[in-house]
């Protein structure tokens, strides 16, 4: 549910599975199943039929496309990810190449060892290992799949892994054995966010989709390549590169620099020589007065002191590592801003290390570094040592 380019991630899946031609969807839902229910509905606003599933207590792929049963079962069905981003041709193109139990959208990256690594050889998938440390292949599993007749059956008897949950990639191995998986390469674009940079990639990708638009007002101001500006939102004596995407009722100006590719949400408001580059703010975002955010997500009522600055480059140039739990990963990003949760409070002058994280509802404190994670609700300032000298000394 978290908002890129003005809608969430799921909307955005649901738009292409319509685009594909389904007209009916069952979603499986658990975490935050309220929020979800209440922001789709039956639907009917977005053109197709939505039906819900609540998943049990058995977790993972198997058990959550194995909940949908008393819809799907003896059918033929889709099986998409919701946080999957893609084209309508791709889906369109693994229901149409559909042959055994299972047919598996495919995509080649750089990088296959972070994924379900998948061997293909005439149509069928002969080989399937998750996250191996040397790949034999570039295909990687897109978490797109038909699943044929019967299939739910098997979904159902899946093995439970080591860490608890029912997979779907045991199912997938054992059919493999019987010849019955087979799998399409997508030269599509896709994105499966796993990780929270990921975001950044996918709104890039989203806005460009976007034609340029403007609902809103534009005063004395530059709007190059493609920008689209929401209804009600005003941009004054600014600069915006696109890719861009404006937010409703946001307020740009005077003098700001958006550069691409950045995506405001709702209520946003920017002024007096404020730079946002290649970031995320979502709603009700106040940064006023010379800040500076660079490749950075930031969460909902949020509000940056004057002259905030977070940096995004290290000295040494190398990629910039982000913690995620008790794992450090690397981002492969040579700049990455920010990660910063909804309520949160920056003092002025204060600024944010590369690749740091700012828990819901914590306070920056005025001048302070921070140079490492801050948890939720955190509160952090610096303690001054103050020197006072007599001017006749």
């Amino acid at each position: 549910m978290i908002p890129v380019a003005g809608k969430p991630i799921l909307e955005h899946v649901v738009g292409e599975v319509k685009a594909a031609g389904i007209n009916e969807i069952v979603m499986v839902v658990k975490y935050m199943e309220e929020k979800i229910r209440d922001y789709f509905g039956d639907g009917k606003r977005f053109g197709i039929k939505i039906d819900y599933v609540t998943q049990g207590e058995r977790y993972g792929t198997a058990a959550a496309f194995a909940s949908a049963k008393d819809f799907v079962d003896g059918e033929e069905f889709l099986g998409v990810a919701g946080d999957v981003v893609t084209e309508a041709s791709a889906i369109k193109k693994v229901v149409k190449s559909h042959a055994g139990k299972i047919t598996m959208g495919l995509k080649a990256v750089e990088n296959p060892s972070k994924y379900g690594v998948v061997k293909l050889v005439g149509g069928l998938v002969t080989d399937f290992v998750e996250k191996p440390a040397k790949p034999e292949s570039k295909l990687v599993n897109t978490s797109i799949y038909c699943f044929g007749k019967g299939v739910v059956g098997e979904l159902e008897k899946a093995p439970k892994t080591e860490r608890g949950e029912y997979e779907i990639t045991g199912v997938i191995r054992k059919l493999i054995k019987e010849k019955a998986v087979t799998g399409v390469e997508l030269e599509e674009y896709w994105m499966d966010i796993g990780m929270p940079w990921q975001f950044l990639d996918a709104s890039g990708y989203l806005i460009s989709k976007m034609s340029p638009m403007n609902k809103g007002s534009v005063e004395d101001s530059t709007l190059k390549g493609k920008v689209v500006v929401e209804e009600g939102a005003h941009i004054y004596n600014s600069y915006i590169e696109g890719p861009a995407y404006i937010g409703k009722n946001s307020v740009v100006g005077p003098f700001v620099y958006i550069r691409p590719v950045t995506a405001l949400g709702a209520n946003c408001s920017l002024s007096s020589g404020t730079t946002i580059k290649n970031s995320i703010l979502m709603d009700n975002v106040n940064a006023k007065h010379l800040s500076y955010i660079g490749d950075s997500i930031v969460g909902e009522n949020c509000n940056f002191g004057a002259g905030t600055q977070i940096a995004n480059y290290r000295f040494d140039a190398s990629t910039v590592k982000m913690k995620i739990g008790e794992i450090k990963y690397d981002t492969e990003k040579h700049k990455l801003g920010v990660l910063i949760g909804d309520n949160v409070k920056t003092g002025v002058l204060s600024c944010t290390m590369p690749g740091k994280t700012i828990g819901d509802g914590s306070w920056i404190g005025a001048g302070v570094v921070v140079n490492k994670d801050i948890p939720r609700n955190t509160k952090v300032f610096v303690k001054q040592v103050l020197e006072y000298v007599d001017n006749n000394d």
